[in-house]
C-alpha cells in the first residue's frame, strides 16, 4: 500500500504578498538611483547633524558640571543659627555610606587687595572665602598639587582661584590684604592658585584655614559642613535625610546651580528641535521621490490592480521603498554622526574660558539620544512614505486602463 505523497503546507497570502511587494519595491529603487542616493544623503546629513549637536551639548553640560564640582561640595549642610561643631551630626555623616568625605566650614565675603609695588600697580577684587580644615582636600576635586596645598594650609595662608589671582595680581608667595564683611582687616600669604575650568568659580573663590577665618571674625562658630558624596546625584536625598530632624538646611549642588542646569537643559531641547527640523525636511524628500514614482508608474499600478493586486500590496510596495530609503539614511547618518563625535573627542573645540566657563568642548554620546534620533527618523520616513503609498493604492484600474 503506497502512501499518498505529502502535500506541502499551505502558506497564507501574507508571505507571497510580502515577497512580491519587496520584489517590486526593489525594482523601483534600481530605476531611480540618483534620486535615491540624494534622498539618503539628505536624511544622513540631518541625522549626522542631530547626533553631533546632541553629543556636543551633552559634553558641554557634563564638562561644565564637572568643572563646577571641582571646587564646590556636592552638598552643604548649614545651621540655622551658627554654633560650634555638632558632634552628633558629624557621627551621622560619618555613618552614612553615601558620604565619601566632609569638612566643617566657615563662609565669608571680603575685599582682597594687593598693594602697589615696583613695576606692578595695585590689585583689588571681591572674593567669597571659605575657612576649611585639611579634610577639604578630600571634599574638593582639585588637581594633586593644589589638593596637597589645601590639605596642609596653615594659619594666615590663602589659596586663590586662578582668575581671581590674575585680577588681584597676586600669586604664590605674595601678600594680600583682606577686608571682610564685618569690616575687620588681616594680611594673608598666597599659598597657591587653583584652577577648575569654571570661570565663575576661578574668579570668585578663595580658601583659607578655618582657624584663620574664625580668628578674623572673632568666633568659634562654623557655618556648617561641606560633603562629598560617592554619587553626586544623591545630594538632595542625603541632605533631606541629614536635616530632617536637625536645625539645619541642606543645599545640594543641583539647587545651588539649578538655574544653570535649567538653562543647559533648555539649550539642549532648542538645539535638538532646530536640528530635528532638518531631519524632518530631509525625510519628506522621500515623499517627493515616491510621489513622482506614483505618477510615473500609474499605468503599471493600474495593470497590477487589474490582475488582482490588492490595495494592501500596493501600499506595502511604496512603504517598503520609503523604509529602505529611510533605513539607508539613518544608517549612514549614524555612522557619520558617530564619526564626527569620535573626531571631536580626539580633537575637541577650544573655547575661551572667560566666556564659556570651560576651555574645551568635549563630546558625550548617549545611547538614549541615539535611540530617540533613530526612532523619530524612522517614524518620520514612514509617515512621509505613507502619503504617496495611499495615493498609489487609491488608483482605479478601470479608469486608467480605459
Amino acid at each position: 500500500m503506497t502512501s499518498a505523497p505529502a502535500t506541502p503546507p499551505e502558506r497564507g497570502p501574507a508571505a507571497p504578498d510580502r515577497s512580491l511587494a519587496w520584489s517590486l519595491a526593489r525594482a523601483h529603487l534600481r530605476r531611480r538611483r540618483t534620486q535615491n542616493v540624494l534622498t539618503i544623503l539628505g536624511i544622513a546629513v540631518g541625522v549626522m547633524a542631530l547626533i553631533a549637536a546632541l553629543s556636543l551639548t551633552n559634553g558641554f553640560t557634563r564638562a561644565l558640571v564637572n568643572a563646577t564640582l571641582r571646587a564646590s561640595p556636592h552638598l552643604s549642610v548649614t545651621a540655622f543659627t551658627p554654633s560650634g561643631p555638632d558632634r552628633a551630626l558629624e557621627r551621622a555623616i560619618t555613618a552614612d555610606p553615601r558620604v565619601q568625605a566632609f569638612t566643617p566650614f566657615l563662609a565669608d565675603k571680603g575685599l582682597l587687595t594687593r598693594p602697589a609695588s615696583e613695576g606692578r600697580a595695585a590689585g583689588v577684587d571681591f572674593a567669597t572665602l571659605f575657612g576649611v580644615t585639611g579634610q577639604a582636600a578630600r571634599v574638593l576635586d582639585l588637581p594633586p598639587a593644589e589638593r596637597a596645598a589645601l590639605a596642609s594650609l596653615n594659619s594666615g595662608e590663602v589659596i586663590l582661584g586662578s582668575a581671581l589671582a590674575r585680577s588681584v595680581g597676586a600669586f604664590t608667595g605674595d601678600e594680600v590684604r583682606l577686608l571682610n564683611s564685618t569690616q575687620r582687616r588681616t594680611s594673608l600669604t598666597v599659598r597657591g592658585v587653583f584652577t577648575t575650568g569654571n570661570y565663575l568659580i576661578d574668579s570668585a573663590y578663595a580658601f583659607t584655614s578655618l582657624q584663620t577665618l574664625q580668628t578674623l571674625q572673632g568666633t568659634t562658630h562654623i557655618t556648617g559642613y561641606q560633603l562629598r558624596l560617592r554619587d553626586p546625584d544623591l545630594a538632595t536625598a542625603v541632605g533631606q535625610d541629614l536635616t530632617r530632624v536637625r536645625p539645619y538646611s541642606s543645599l545640594p549642588w543641583q539647587s545651588l546651580y539649578g538655574t544653570l542646569l535649567d538653562q543647559l537643559a533648555l539649550q539642549k531641547k532648542v538645539i535638538g528641535f532646530v536640528v530635528l527640523l532638518i531631519v524632518i525636511v530631509a525625510a519628506f524628500g522621500i515623499a517627493n521621490v515616491l510621489t513622482l514614482a506614483v505618477f510615473e508608474k500609474t499605468q503599471e499600478i493600474a495593470i497590477l490592480r487589474a490582475i488582482g493586486a490588492t490595495r494592501r500590496l500596493i501600499t506595502q510596495v511604496f512603504l517598503l521603498e520609503g523604509l529602505a530609503l529611510g533605513l539607508g539614511g539613518l544608517l549612514l547618518g549614524n555612522l557619520l554622526g558617530l564619526g564626527i563625535s569620535a573626531y571631536f573627542t580626539v580633537r575637541p573645540f577650544t573655547l575661551p574660558g572667560d566666556l564659556y566657563f570651560i576651555t574645551t568642548l568635549p563630546v558625550e554620546v548617549r545611547a538614549t539620544d541615539l535611540l530617540g534620533v533613530n526612532a523619530v527618523g524612522l517614524l518620520t520616513t514612514l509617515l512621509a512614505a505613507l502619503i504617496p503609498a495611499r495615493r498609489a493604492a487609491g488608483i482605479e484600474p478601470a479608469r486608467i486602463i480605459r
